[in-house]
């Protein structure tokens, strides 16, 4: 466990771009201190492309990016920080860097001289793959057309870098530098060589010389055999130019997923480690960097390697941290998606995970399970399938290995097949057979990757298992000869063997991510708010006690873990997520409403349909996102809301990959959806539908808002630390991105003025009440930090007839109790109560019975002001909020306790 100096109470993950720079982030500290923000979470702040709205596509990790401010900036920031007792949490992003362009001096050094490089390792280069032409090449698919079309292109032409003093070839915002060794032979061919020129670095010194340069350039990328001269020059580099459609089938290095302008870097290499990390340390060092994020751990060749590597690097710097910086160990959060009943691996020195995992068992406890079987059915007539999810997360990853991650594939089949010819008793073995071996495999694979661990076993007795199922019997004796391998149970120290599980591990990573999160989750999606990054999506509802588990499992591994509800990276807004959960209780009423949208969707479109879930699908994100202010005759209003619609849908066609495709859009029916959320939201012919399906919103909006508010409570108040992204701190109906990085209005949120929280409950739909809330339970942990940092956590006994609709649990620290108290599925109590205050009546004999050591104490209500001695009968309690926060401590009256409490908070301007 980090020291308390160092280790955040509370994080908000603030996005840095041009538009919202660090010294920007100085503005926002007073309000952020306020709120109870202990630590600013940076996105990533390393030098990235220009332009960048996010930072995940770095070139540079030895600098700050400028357009960020630089280091002069964020010395400014943490210098603030500092005066505040604030601290700063960086995202490092190890595993790629942006290739391309001409940004990257990394990868242009490893263009520029190839194999022979001094960065020849750096990335993740096959220099010896099958394919002839590329024998010590790189495949560098960058072209718009096809390579022959564009040698006579004057898209295409051969320039002059002066500052380095080298020949390249230009390609729209692309630099293609050629060998340094080729420069004699390009000055012959431009007519420059010999004579008194001496080369180019003499033509580059006089005016003369560069005329005579330019005008011999020009006169190359015009001449009438361009094209041939062209391609002479590029045939001989380290690299090939190539069309960009060839990078799914032809790459021979590692990328990002299938996203071909993200090189992967190879960190399990020491020199590259420090390169890319050395600039992190002295600012660990230097007292500037508090906390690290890591980004996508799985794409590492060793995560658990890496984690122990980047855990003794931290702890080195940060020994020689100036006296006035935070004290303790650095900690360390990884970006990992845990599928199913994974678990973070307890060997890692990290402090946990981003959250994502707490993400999902927050919103899955908010679902009705009678809801799940009408919008099943639904479902399944609109989709005209029975396939549930897990079904389409198998096709899709099928699919995948034929198509976008065909070479990441074929990557792998050739380092098995080199496994294979090593030795004799498995050199029959052939190349097909371990095709369809590894396909089986691939495909069953239901976790982003093994790690090698001895614990494994159940892992891979499970796939293969499955595996099995899709092979002939002869083939079903290789798929054990590549268990065996992969899961070490041979060859453990075989080189050859190492390597294959290394790519194996590399492949199924992004494989995972792209058929879950990127296709399977636009495909299949009986309720949106169960497909988001890290989620079970086959999972509908779970129990209670599976959320007090995972809480247990939290406090006795990971007290530090990292706890959010929102992300950059999230498909649907944490409050899109809650209404869409409070969907769930209106089941067959949900599938009549959708049936009238869609009759209107008919007579909108023409008699030119919507598919059936394309229509289910724009429902449920007009349902989900519908601004709590926009009315039906809001015109600009509601064009803004079509906009951002239209943008989701699209990406949600592409990503789905059945009726368009980021590589072959279907624009015609792309246009159609596009038409149809315009009519609908826009014009007059939508309105009786548009005031109708509005209608609809308003009815789910109650339990949806009190959903959110729920989510919020029960992040604040679990174990873990809790994080919230820019703007989450009202209502948040953003969708995928880039919708969920839009500007925060910073501005609105710190004109907020200090109010009751029963009064601003009344007033719900400005979203002061979420803010408020916030702001109240991050002061409590602000003020017993060691009651959430190391307090334990024990679910607390629910009896009555509404046991079902409550999540009750007791934290405890040395005397301090906490007990919170929360409803769900309330769909049925909000009926007839004004807002989102729940009839106390509805409750009966409903009650949460205290635990033996707590009789007796007084427990004062942090929210709703209630004082209860005993057993806690809600229908008294809860009788100005819906929701009680209670806290005692022993020795000390609760009353007295919250008096001072509320004191305190009433003092803080800064909401």
């Amino acid at each position: 466990m980090t020291d308390p100096g160092t280790s955040p109470r509370a994080t908000m993950r603030l996005q840095f771009h041009a538009g919202f720079t660090l010294d920007d982030a100085i503005d926002q500290l007073d309000y952020l201190q306020g709120l109870g923000i202990s630590h600013v979470y940076a996105s990533p702040i390393w030098a990235s492309r220009a332009g960048s709205t996010h930072g995940y596509d770095g070139v540079d990790p030895t600098r700050i990016d400028s357009e960020l401010g630089g280091e002069a900036a964020l010395l400014r920031l943490v210098s603030a920080l500092r005066a505040r007792e604030m601290g700063l949490v960086v995202d490092v992003v190890p595993n790629h860097l942006a290739v391309g362009g001409s940004e990257n001096v990394y990868w242009l050094e490893l263009l520029r001289n190839g194999r022979s490089s001094r960065l020849a390792d750096m990335f993740d280069v096959d220099w010896q793959c099958g394919d002839p032409t590329l024998h010590n090449r790189i495949l560098v698919p960058f072209l718009g057309e096809p390579y022959g079309d564009m040698l006579e292109q004057d898209a295409l032409t051969l320039s002059v870098d002066e500052i380095e003093r080298e020949f390249q070839f230009i390609y729209f915002e692309h630099v293609f530098p050629l060998r340094p060794e080729d420069q004699p032979r390009v000055l012959a061919e431009l007519g420059l060589d010999g004579g008194e020129d001496g080369g180019l670095t003499a033509l580059l010194e006089t005016d003369e010389g560069k005329q005579r340069l330019d005008e011999a350039l020009e006169a190359f990328n015009t001449h009438p055999d361009r094209a041939q001269r062209r391609h002479a020059l590029l045939e001989d580099q380290h690299y090939r130019l190539a069309h960009w459609r060839t990078a799914n089938d032809w790459l021979n290095w590692r990328r990002f997923f299938d996203i071909t302008e993200l090189g992967a870097v190879q960190v399990q290499h020491a020199w590259v480690f420090e390169l890319t990390h050395g600039y992190l340390f002295e600012l660990v060092e230097r007292g500037l960097v508090d906390g690290v994020r890591i980004d996508h751990i799985d794409g590492l060749a060793d995560p658990g390697g890496y984690c122990a590597q980047l855990r003794a690097g931290l702890d080195r710097a940060a020994q020689g941290r100036p006296l006035d910086a935070p004290t303790g160990l650095i900690p360390i959060w990884v970006e990992k998606i845990l599928e199913g009943q994974e678990t973070l691996p307890d060997s890692w020195p990290v402090a946990g995970t981003t959250g994502y995992d707490a993400m999902n068992v927050l919103s899955v406890i908010q679902h009705e399970p009678a809801g799940e079987a009408p919008l099943t059915a639904l479902w399944s007539t609109l989709s005209e399938s029975d396939a549930g999810f897990h079904d389409e997360v198998l096709a899709a990853r099928q699919e995948l290995m034929a198509s976008n991650l065909a070479a990441e594939f074929d990557r792998v089949l050739q380092a098995l097949v080199r496994c294979a010819r090593a030795r004799v008793e498995s050199r029959d073995i052939t190349p097909m057979m371990l095709r369809r071996a590894l396909h089986a495999l691939a495909t069953e694979f239901d976790v982003y990757r093994a790690y090698g661990d001895a614990d494994e076993s159940a892992l891979w007795n499970r796939v293969q298992d499955k595996a099995r199922a899709r092979l002939v019997p002869p083939d079903q004796g290789v798929l054990e000869y590549l268990v065996a391998g992969l899961s070490r149970q041979s060859f453990a120290e075989d080189e050859l063997w190492g390597q294959a599980r290394l790519r194996f591990a590399q492949l199924t990573a992004p494989l995972a991510a792209k058929a879950v999160e990127d296709t399977a989750g636009y495909r299949h999606a009986v309720l949106f708010s169960r497909n988001d990054v890290g989620f079970d999506a086959a999972r509908f509802v779970d129990s209670v006690e599976a959320f007090h588990a995972f809480n247990r499992h939290t406090v006795a591994h990971w007290p530090e873990t990292l706890l959010t509800t929102a992300t950059h990276d999230h498909k649907r807004g944490e409050d899109v997520r809650a209404r869409l959960a409070a969907l769930s209780e209106f089941g067959e009423d949900a599938v009549a409403e959708f049936e009238a949208y869609r009759t209107a969707a008919q007579a909108l479109d023409g008699g030119e349909t919507l598919h059936p879930v394309d229509a289910w699908f724009v429902f449920q994100i007009l349902v989900g996102a519908w601004p709590l202010e926009l009315g039906t005759d809001d015109t600009e209003g509601l064009s803004a809301f079509a906009e951002r619609v239209v943008n989701w849908h699209q990406k949600a066609l592409r990503e789905g990959k059945r009726r368009s495709h980021w590589l072959y859009p279907d624009e015609a029916y792309e246009a159609r959806c596009r038409d149809f959320v315009n009519a609908l939201l826009c014009s007059d012919a939508g309105q009786l539908a548009r005031v109708r399906l509005h209608a609809f919103v308003e009815s789910v909006a109650a339990p949806g808002a009190l959903n959110g508010l729920v989510q919020v409570l029960l992040k604040l108040t679990m174990p873990g630390i809790p994080d919230t992204y820019q703007g989450c701190e009202r209502w948040d109906f953003s969708l995928v991105d880039p919708d969920n990085r839009r500007p925060v209005d910073f501005e609105r949120r710190r004109r907020q003025d200090a109010m009751p929280l029963p009064t601003l409950l009344g007033t719900w739909r400005d979203a002061r009440i979420k803010q408020a809330m916030i702001q109240e339970l991050l002061t409590l942990r602000n003020q017993q930090p060691e009651l959430f940092s190391r307090g334990d956590y024990e679910a607390l006994t629910v009896q009555g007839a509404l046991a079902d609709h409550v999540i009750a649990f007791r934290r405890q620290f040395e005397g301090h109790r906490l007990l919170v108290i929360a409803p769900r599925t309330t769909r049925t109590l909000l009926q007839g109560a004004p807002g989102l205050q729940i009839d106390s009546a509805r409750w009966g004999e409903t009650r949460v019975l205290l635990a033996e050591h707590d009789r007796g104490m007084t427990f004062t209500d942090l929210l709703g002001g209630q004082v209860v001695t005993d057993d806690i009968e809600l229908s008294s309690l809860l009788t100005v909020m819906p929701f009680a926060v209670l806290v005692a401590r022993a020795g000390i009256n609760g009353a007295e306790q919250a008096v001072d409490y509320c004191e305190a908070t009433a003092s803080n301007e800064h909401y």
